[in-house]
């Protein structure tokens, strides 16, 4: 291994190297209009209560209307959700123009198709530079199929790839 200096390099080049789950966020304004975006970052903060954290940029399309919303739908995506990863990553404005999704608990927008989603009300915010934590107590879940995860590594997504170990049940 060759030593990266340069902290800003350092931090690049260990997340590209570092395979995330994708999954895709998504929200509504005060006036119902639906908000969403890919997210590498959502994580498990803990089970007892049962919260979960994501990271946004302050500069993102859906920042003002996740700042007054109250609740999300955390999206997680399998292989088979490759399109509509791309999509939620792109323009906003092409993300909620087809008729994929359907609005569910508290009037958030659902994805009817992907391995399951976690609904739960936003706990707090915190600002950190240009970025946000967004912490969440989750109320509820939809489950659907198993189905291998979507990864992002490399700046590309990818499948999960062999099972290397076996859980004992």
């Amino acid at each position: 291994m060759q030593s990266e200096l340069d902290p800003t390099n350092a931090l690049l080049e260990f997340f590209r190297r570092h395979a995330s789950g994708v999954a895709v966020i998504t929200l509504v304004d005060e006036l119902g209009t639906p908000y969403g975006f890919t997210a590498t970052s959502v994580t498990s903060l803990g089970a007892n209560p049962p919260l979960a954290t994501f990271n946004v940029a302050s500069g993102s399309s859906s920042w003002a209307a996740l700042c007054k919303s109250s609740f999300v739908a955390m999206h997680s995506l399998s292989e088979a959700n490759l399109g509509l990863a791309e999509k939620m990553s792109s323009a906003h404005q092409q993300r909620f123009i087809q008729d994929d999704w359907h609005r569910g608990p508290h009037n958030l927008p659902i994805f009817g198709e992907v391995s399951s989603v976690a609904i739960g009300k936003i706990r707090e915010i915190h600002n950190v530079e240009s970025n946000a934590v967004v912490i969440v107590d989750i109320e509820q879940g939809l489950v659907g199929e198993t189905r291998g995860g979507l990864l992002y590594q490399q700046r590309e997504y990818r499948g999960l790839g062999a099972q290397l170990t076996r859980r004992n049940s």
